[in-house]
């Protein structure tokens, strides 16, 4: 048996949308009934209670959780409280995310313990020179910009959600 799997994110610049997407891939990939959406699209409880799991991800800025991602959090506490949950950050931009184990975003240690997430991973991000805003303008120019996103550990960690037991995982 297959599990359906909502794979939820917040995105500025359309870098943590890939990620996403990369997630769902893999799940389907094992069988599983995977819809990704922007965590604004999800407004209504019953869009996450008919679901089996879900997967949350969220860009961080400034050491904060996308708002979309927070925002989802909370209004959907009680259903996700009850369901096997996953959660994902994405943002710094350099290599610390694929060297070492980054620090836990407060606002993210949070939801972990409210709502008893099984795992937070955290990716590397992506800022380019077509990002909007003066500070992430600045940024780039200033040399910090890049795509430090790796889609092999982010491949590697949608299977290991796959094949988690609670999912009935296909092989």
């Amino acid at each position: 048996m297959s599990g359906s799997i909502l794979v939820a994110y917040g995105s500025k610049y359309g870098a943590t949308a890939e990620i996403a997407e990369t997630v769902g891939e893999v799940l389907r990939k094992h069988g599983h009934s995977v819809e990704v959406r922007t965590a604004g699209d999800v407004r209504d409880v019953r869009d996450v209670s008919s679901f089996d799991a879900v997967v949350l991800g969220g860009a961080l800025y400034a050491g904060r959780w996308h708002r979309e991602a927070r925002r989802f959090a909370r209004r959907h506490r009680k259903a996700l409280a009850v369901r096997p949950l996953w959660l994902f950050s994405s943002g710094p931009l350099d290599t610390s995310a694929t060297e070492r184990e980054v620090p836990v975003a407060p606002g993210v240690q949070r939801v972990i313990r409210l709502l008893d997430a099984r795992e937070h991973v955290t990716f590397g991000g992506r800022l380019d020179e077509n990002a909007d805003g003066r500070m992430a303008r600045m940024i780039v120019k200033s040399g910090k910009g890049g795509d430090f996103r790796d889609f092999g550990v982010i491949s590697a960690w949608a299977e290991k959600i796959a094949r988690d037991p609670v999912l009935g995982s296909q092989p």
